[in-house]
């Protein structure tokens, strides 16, 4: 009897391998899926966690505020500068409760818990309801009341208690200061990310001060304290309302108080579950595709073939992509330590050419060069993969004149847009984008001043600052800056609002603002090492000035500089760069800033000198890719021996986690190759003074 054909075994062959398929492509998927989850969990965790730390802030400064003021009260009882009893203590007490911030009814107790005197004719708080218990309070410390009703208010109320002790031989007790429970909440109303947010307060004992944490406020005081013991940080909790809530808390020590932030987990996974019906959708029709293609494969073996071939094209396509970024970093790692020794050498060989000649000329004409190419190697790092954005040199009034022309197109009726630009090719250091943010968050907020029209003037100008300036908003040192000033003739700044104009999430615009552009104007100076200056009356428009230290940068001949080099003091650095000739350079031009440098082409032999005379260099200047120890590497090694000598790294390819894995090994500053001498001399004499 002949045997049967296997012609179901042959067939079932291919299903048997677009099975397979579809099962590694779902469990890609899932684990794609898992960890966009994981991501957007961590990012909102993150924006959380920030959120509850600047609310934990402003409570903590509100309560330090109310504290000193009863102080100062109890100081004036001590003294018996305020009396106790009677119609001189009432208005006393009326007097402070007004100068007190966020108090609005003062009370003075005698050690039995009678009332001596008090601001306001209401209802003294629970005197049991003190945490610490009054009995046991330290002096100079505070305590927090439960929360607690009166008749006179229309919210609940808390009591913060002070003891107190009069003249000798005089009556003491306690200071009690009521304030609204609310105000525990601060600026969580402007500043909430999205409607499913909640904040609560709780005392480390459970009680609830103000707010929720779930929709409805209901909370077992003691399942609360048992979730407040145990929560650290930022972490996913289920709670009473069934909902999964993503939890940011931060504690209040000296106050006994915990501050937490809870987001719904369902709501902030909404874009997620999107991505996993999209993701359903799309293997539902891959499957589809995947029996399709079989079966036409089994019919047609040449459209098989050809599949086969476009995959093995498109795979061939990426390899080399790959194998092409791979090798575009390797090329530009060693192309900058070309640079590097153009660089260095190119300016000394500057230095030494007469002024003004034909030398000099074409010296800086070489350096133009090289820079130029290291602008190349940055693109193409960039597209290997290989390189991390850092500051640059760059022209103000191109980004300026970027942002009007932007806004230009889009401006309302009766606003006219002026430019006046007094400082051709000044020039700063920094993130352009950065810097392009920070202008256009100004001019935006002053077009917003102005509802009804007028004229914003956006200038550039230089100013040399000649001794220390104190500003509105921060102080200036002496130097040359890049001076933007932008007017608007809108409504002004009132007096109070110019005292917390640059804080986080403070906005006069209501729900329609967020309360960030002009912090971040405030943080992108920050990074240029800038100053603000703001003039404004109410009715009367505004001015904003930023003042960005101007910077040489790139292109700029000796003979044109304002001001030296900083120059070194005889400090002993120690030099490491596996390329001999690096180092030569280098050491030369540390020389010539007035260091003692001292070269090393071997890591492990640097680590060993420095390991035996840990005090003799005050810093190491070192290149990161080097053969057996890292750049990174060296400085784990010299923190791990307790050494705290600053660290500045050098180096021409890194990746974009250079970055953060420079700062997980305690390095102080990064530069990237190649290095220009004014770089090198600014960065040593920021570390090392």
């Amino acid at each position: 009897m002949q045997p049967a054909p296997l012609r179901s075994t042959r067939a079932a062959g291919p299903w048997r391998i677009g099975l397979a398929i579809v099962i590694v492509l779902t469990l890609a998927a899932a684990l794609g899926l898992w960890h966009l989850r994981r991501d957007a969990v961590e990012v909102q965790a993150r924006e959380l966690g920030l959120l509850s730390l600047a609310l934990t802030d402003e409570i903590d400064r509100g309560l330090q505020g109310a504290q000193e003021g009863l102080q100062a009260m109890g100081a004036e009882l001590r003294d018996g500068r305020l009396p106790l009893t009677g119609a001189d203590a009432v208005q006393a007490l009326q007097t402070s409760a007004r100068l007190m911030p966020l108090i609005d009814a003062l009370w003075l107790i005698d050690p039995d818990g009678r009332l001596l005197a008090a601001s306001e004719p209401i209802a003294l708080p629970d005197m049991t309801s003190f945490s610490p218990g009054l009995r046991d309070l330290d002096d100079g410390a505070t305590a927090v009341s439960r929360p607690f009703t009166d008749p006179s208010a229309h919210e609940m109320s808390l009591a913060l208690a002070l003891p107190f002790h009069g003249p000798p031989g005089g009556t003491s007790g306690w200071i009690l200061a009521r304030l609204p429970a609310s105000a525990l909440l601060g600026a969580f109303s402007a500043a909430s990310p999205t409607p499913d947010a909640r904040m609560a307060v709780f005392r480390t004992d459970g009680a609830r001060l103000a707010g929720s944490i779930v929709a409805t406020p209901r909370l077992d005081e003691v399942g609360v304290a048992e979730v407040l013991r145990d929560l650290r940080g930022t972490q996913v909790r289920r709670f009473h309302d069934g909902t999964q809530r993503l939890i940011a808390t931060h504690t209040l020590p000296r106050w006994g108080l915990v501050v937490l932030l809870t987001r719904n987990l369902d709501a902030l996974l909404v874009a997620w579950w999107q991505a996993v019906w999209s993701t359903a959708f799309g293997m539902m029709l891959l499957v589809a595709i995947a029996a399709t293609s079989i079966y036409i494969v089994q019919r047609a073996n040449q459209r098989r073939v050809q599949a086969q071939n476009a995959l093995e094209a498109q795979l061939a396509r990426a390899s080399k992509l790959e194998a092409l970024g791979t090798l575009a970093g390797g090329v530009a790692h060693d192309f900058n330590n070309v640079l590097a020794a153009i660089v260095g050498f190119g300016e000394m060989a500057q230095d030494a050419a007469p002024a003004r000649s034909d030398q000099a000329r074409h010296l800086d004409k070489m350096l133009h060069a090289a820079l130029r190419g290291k602008t190349m190697v940055e693109r193409i790092l960039t597209f290997g993969r290989g390189g991390a954005r850092a500051a640059t040199v760059f022209a103000l009034e191109p980004v300026v004149d970027e942002v009007l022309t932007l806004l230009a197109g889009s401006l309302a009726a009766g606003i006219v847009l002026e430019r006046r630009y007094d400082a051709p090719a000044a020039r700063v250091l920094g993130d352009p984008t950065r810097a392009f943010e920070a202008v256009m968050n100004l001019c935006t907020n002053a077009l917003q001043a102005m509802p009804k029209g007028g004229a914003l003037t956006v200038a550039i100008e230089r100013e040399h600052v000649a001794a220390t300036r104190v500003l509105s908003h921060s102080q200036m040192a002496s130097g040359s800056y890049v001076v933007l000033t932008v007017t608007d003739q809108g409504t002004g700044i009132a007096s109070d609002v110019m005292e917390r104009l640059f804080e986080p999430f403070f906005t006069t615009r209501g729900g329609a603002g967020t309360g960030l552009g002009l912090a971040v104007v405030h943080g992108v100076m920050a990074e240029f090492g800038g100053a603000i200056d703001v003039q404004s009356a109410e009715g009367h428009g505004a001015r904003f000035t930023l003042y960005f230290p101007e910077s040489i940068g790139a292109g700029v001949a000796a003979a044109d500089l304002p001001e030296a080099l900083p120059n070194g003091a005889g400090q002993v650095l120690m030099v490491i760069d596996d390329d001999p000739t690096l180092v030569s350079l280098t050491v030369e031009i540390l020389q010539g800033l007035g260091y003692e440098p001292v070269g090393y082409s071997d890591p492990e032999v640097a680590l060993e000198a420095l390991t035996a005379e840990p005090h003799r260099f005050a810093a190491v200047i070192t290149d990161e890719v080097m053969p057996g120890l890292s750049g990174t590497q060296f400085s784990e090694s010299i923190r791990l021996r307790a050494l705290r000598i600053p660290v500045l790294l050098v180096s021409g390819y890194g990746g974009a986690l250079l970055a953060a894995r420079a700062v997980a090994a305690g390095v102080n500053r990064v530069l990237a190759k190649p290095v220009q001498r004014v770089e090198l001399a600014n960065a040593l004499d920021e570390l090392l003074h």
